[in-house]
C-alpha cells in the first residue's frame, strides 16, 4: 500500500458536513434525479477515501462495494497518483488540442495501442464514456460519409445496454427506466434482446439460446439492410444492466456477422477496460474478439481525473487517407481532448496496473466469485453472476417465476441500507445489487464484504416478510 497523507477532508473545505448538505439542497442539481425532488436534493455524504474503504459523513468506515462507480480501481489514496496531478499541473495545465499537443497523451496512446487487440492503433481522448461513445459514433457516421455511403448510419444495440448519457449514446441504452421520460435518435437505432442467460425461456437450453441471439441478429441485419446499418455497439459485460455475462462463443459469432456485412463493431469498454477482468482490454484477452472500435473510460484513470477514449482501427484511418476526398473534415473536438493531467495520472495508473494489480486481481477474482456465490443459499437470492471483480446478486420473489419483485421495486436499496448500516456501500439496481470493488481488495477483505451482504440481505427478507410482501 502507498504511503498515506495525513489531510482530512474537512481540511479541504470550510462548509462543515451540515453546510455541505443544505447547499447541495439549495444549489446543487445530482444526476437521475426525480422530478419530485429535483433541486431540492442531498445524497449521502461522503468525505474520505482510503484503500478499498470510504467513510461517510457521521464518520463511519465503509468497504466502497462499487468502487465509486466501476473505477476506483487501484484505489483511493494513492499518493502516486495525487503527485503525478501535481507534478503536471506544474508542468503543463493545459494546451488547446486544436493546434498543439502535449507528450503524455502521445505516450498514453501508444501504450494504449500496445494493449489493444488486432489492429487498434489510434486513440482520439475524450472526457468520460459517454463522450467515448459519442465519438466512436460520430467516426462511423463520417468515415461512411466519405466513402459515399451516407445511408450506412443505423446503430445496433441490445436491451439491458448503458451506453451513456449524450444524446445519441443514449439513445442505445436499453434499460427502460433510462427512456421512460427522455427522448433519443430513435430513428437511429434498432435494438436486439439482451444476452441474459438468467432471462431466457423455461426450457431453452444455453446453447439453443445463443443460437437465437445470433440467429436474431443475422435476421435483423437480413431485415433492415446491412447498406443501412453503421454500427453494432455492445459491452462485452453488460454492467449497468446487471453484469450481464454473454454466453460463450456469442461475442464471436456476432463479430463474424458484423465483419461479413461491413457492419462495425464498437466494443463498449467503459466498464471492462483497465483491470476490471484482470487485463487491460478484456474484448481479445477475455472473449477473444477485435473490434473495429474500443471507447473506455472510468478504470483508465481509477476515477482519479475525468478521461475517456475511443481506439480506432488501423484499416479504418487507411481506407479515409486513400478515399477520394482527402479535404472531408472529421469536425469533432472537446476542449479537453487529450488533456496533459489526465493523460499523465492514465500512464501512471497503468504502472500501478501493469505492476502488480492485474495479476492480483487474476488471481483473486475466483475467489471473489466463489464466496458471492454462496448468497444463493439465501431464497431471496436468484441468481448471483459475475467475471473478474464485477459481480450483481440478483433478487426474485421466487426462483420459479424469476418474478423480479414488481410488488417492492426497492429492495436493491433496502439491501444498501442495511448494507450501509453494517459498513458496506453496495450499487442498487431496482431489485440487484452489484458489487465491483476496487482491485486491490485482498481475500479478508472479499470475506468481509460478502458478509456483510449476506446479513444485509438476511435483514431485508426480515422486512418483508414482516410486512407481507414476500413469503419466502
Amino acid at each position: 500500500m502507498a504511503a498515506q497523507s495525513k489531510i482530512k477532508a474537512s481540511e479541504l473545505i470550510d462548509a462543515g458536513d451540515d453546510d455541505a448538505v443544505e447547499l447541495a439542497k439549495r444549489h446543487l442539481l445530482q444526476p437521475w434525479p426525480y422530478a419530485g425532488s429535483v433541486g431540492n436534493e442531498a445524497r449521502a455524504l461522503i468525505g474520505e477515501g482510503d484503500g478499498i474503504y470510504i467513510t461517510d459523513a457521521s464518520g463511519k468506515r465503509l468497504i466502497d462495494g462499487p468502487a465509486g462507480m466501476w473505477c476506483i480501481n487501484v484505489g483511493h489514496r494513492r499518493e502516486e497518483l495525487a503527485k503525478v496531478m501535481y507534478d503536471q499541473a506544474m508542468a503543463l495545465s493545459y494546451n488547446t488540442p486544436w493546434y498543439t499537443m502535449n507528450a503524455p497523451s502521445a505516450e498514453l496512446a501508444r501504450r494504449i495501442a500496445d494493449a489493444a487487440p488486432g489492429d487498434l492503433s489510434h486513440t482520439f481522448f475524450t472526457t468520460g464514456g459517454s463522450s467515448a461513445v459519442e465519438t466512436a459514433l460520430r467516426f462511423m457516421q463520417f468515415y461512411n460519409n466519405v466513402r459515399g455511403r451516407p445511408e450506412k448510419k443505423l446503430i445496433l444495440s441490445r436491451g439491458g445496454a448503458y451506453h451513456g448519457s449524450t444524446y445519441l449514446s443514449a439513445s442505445l441504452n436499453g434499460r427502460p427506466r433510462d427512456r421512460d421520460w427522455m427522448d433519443g435518435a430513435d430513428d437511429l437505432v434498432v435494438k436486439l434482446s439482451s444476452p441474459d442467460p438468467f432471462r431466457r425461456p423455461k426450457e431453452t437450453s444455453i446453447a439453443a439460446f445463443t443460437d437465437f441471439l445470433v440467429d436474431q441478429f443475422r435476421d435483423t441485419v437480413a431485415r433492415v439492410g446491412a447498406e443501412r446499418i453503421g454500427a453494432f455497439v455492445g459491452e462485452p459485460v453488460q454492467a449497468s444492466g446487471g453484469v450481464i455475462v454473454p454466453p460463450d462463443g456469442y461475442l464471436k459469432r456476432i463479430r463474424e456477422i458484423c465483419r461479413e456485412n461491413d457492419i462495425l463493431y464498437v466494443s463498449d469498454e467503459v466498464v471492462t477496460g483497465f483491470g476490471r477482468l484482470g487485463h487491460i482490454f478484456a474484448s481479445g484477452d477475455v472473449f477473444g474478439i477485435d473490434p473495429d472500435m474500443i471507447t473506455f473510460a472510468k478504470g483508465v484513470t481509477s476515477g482519479y481525473f475525468p478521461l475517456g477514449g475511443v481506439i480506432i482501427s488501423e484499416r479504418l484511418l487507411e481506407e479515409l487517407r486513400r478515399s477520394n476526398h482527402r479535404d472531408a473534415l472529421f469536425g469533432h473536438g472537446l476542449t479537453y481532448t487529450s488533456h496533459p493531467i489526465g493523460c499523465a495520472v492514465a500512464l501512471k495508473n497503468l504502472d500501478l496496473l501493469e505492476e502488480g494489480v492485474l495479476a492480483h486481481t487474476r488471481e483473486i477474482a475466483p475467489y471473489f466469485q466463489a464466496r458471492l456465490k454462496t448468497l444463493e443459499e439465501l431464497p431471496l437470492v436468484g441468481e448471483v453472476r459475475g467475471v473478474g471483480l464485477m459481480a450483481c446478486v440478483e433478487c426474485v420473489a421466487d426462483r420459479d417465476s424469476k418474478d423480479p419483485l414488481q410488488l417492492d421495486k426497492n429492495v436493491g436499496k433496502r439491501i444498501d441500507a442495511h448494507c450501509h448500516e453494517l459498513g458496506l456501500l453496495v450499487r442498487p439496481l431496482i431489485n440487484m445489487c452489484v458489487m465491483s470493488p476496487p482491485l486491490i481488495i485482498s481475500r479478508e477483505q472479499v470475506d468481509d464484504m460478502v458478509a456483510i451482504l449476506r446479513e444485509g440481505i438476511s435483514r431485508t427478507m426480515d422486512d418483508l416478510r414482516k410486512e407481507g410482501v414476500w413469503r419466502g
